[in-house]
């Protein structure tokens, strides 16, 4: 197996190449009612790209259209030469897009590695009679993807918890594992909805430092929503803010901190 010939630095085979993702005049109806107006967004590669706003703005939605989840009526999102809008979710893996869920969608029942060799199935290549008996083939094939699984548990830190049932470990700790399984597709874009929803302070802290490696070590896009505006502004190289389907602000944390329709709509006063 060559794809992880350099075991130092095995996201680097066997990977789909990095693009912008160009989000051109999407527009999403359910009805009678107007999800997203509109919305033209770019988020360059190796970013970290922060969307906010209140609750109801549009920011799952977003998410949801860019993972080919929901279909916008109207506009585009390109990734390379890829319209999104007309891809089906199945394929985005391959595409190199992966996404870590609000509400964890990991099975309760197995164990972390076994939650996270899920993440390799778009690689593995063996047949049934292969898999069943295990030999030849089929067994390198998976010592292989063990190989990049354990890179993701060290990059992560879960050593101590790699044969653990997923069920029996605290909510801060899944949210860990989701996040792996995610990147053991090894993917070149991420979307992370609330990955710091319903932690604790050190358990924030842990995932902002997880989220920076990420980007800085393996180089992945992450589009994130957060609630937690301390952490957006601390990590984050863009912002866009939603408000009621519409975008009233991007541009860096800094900038956005300090417009004026985002602290009426969203951050309040007291944030100035």
């Amino acid at each position: 197996m060559e794809f992880l010939s350099r075991f130092d630095r095995p996201y680097e085979a066997q990977r789909p190449p990095i693009h912008p993702l160009i989000i051109d005049k999407i527009s999403l109806n359910f009805g009678g009612v107007r999800a997203l107006n509109e919305i033209s967004l770019r988020v360059d590669p190796s970013q970290i790209f922060a969307i906010i706003g209140p609750n109801g703005a549009g920011k799952t939605s977003l998410l949801n259209c860019i993972n080919a989840l929901y279909r916008p009526q109207e506009g585009r999102i390109m990734y390379g030469k890829v319209d999104l809008v007309k891809v089906p979710p199945h394929q985005l893996p391959r595409l190199g897009i992966a996404r870590a869920f609000q509400n964890i969608e990991l099975f309760s029942h197995m164990s972390v590695l076994d939650n996270l060799m899920l993440g390799r199935h778009i690689y593995m290549k063996k047949n049934l009679l292969q898999a069943l008996l295990y030999w030849g083939a089929g067994q390198r094939e998976e010592i292989e993807h063990r190989r990049f699984v354990e890179y993701v548990i060290d990059l992560l830190e879960i050593q101590g918890i790699r044969k653990a049932i997923v069920g029996s470990l605290s909510y801060g700790l899944q949210k860990r594992v989701e996040l792996g399984r995610a990147l053991s597709l090894n993917p070149t874009l991420i979307l992370l909805d609330e990955p710091m929803a319903g932690m604790n302070t050190e358990e924030k802290e842990d995932m902002a430092r997880y989220i920076l490696d990420i980007r800085e070590e393996w180089g992945i896009t992450v589009v994130l929503i957060e609630h937690d505006m301390g952490v957006v502004m601390d990590i984050s190289d863009q912002v866009a803010v939603l408000e009621f389907g519409r975008l009233i602000a991007v541009g860096k944390p800094e900038d956005v901190r300090s417009n004026p329709e985002v602290i009426r709509a969203y951050l309040g006063r007291e944030h100035r």
